[in-house]
């Protein structure tokens, strides 16, 4: 099992989200709960395209955290 870093971002009248190591795999949700589970179907369908087309699927490689800034 893989786990790929995902970044959530408010947009304002929702949340959307995409995976930096996924090109193109993207999602939203009315709450950051509901885009991070849309974005998890998200990444299995995409993964299971990549294949079906006989593509690589690239590893997990970015790293998120965050920092305080005074």
């Amino acid at each position: 099992m893989n786990e790929y870093a995902i970044v959530v971002e408010d947009a304002g009248q929702n949340f959307s989200a995409y995976v930096p190591d996924l090109p193109g795999c993207v999602s939203t949700g009315t709450s950051v709960d509901e885009v991070i589970a849309h974005i998890q179907e998200a990444i299995a369908v995409h993964i299971e395209s990549l294949r079906e087309h006989g593509e690589e699927v690239p590893p997990p490689t970015s790293r998120a955290s965050t920092v305080r800034v005074a």
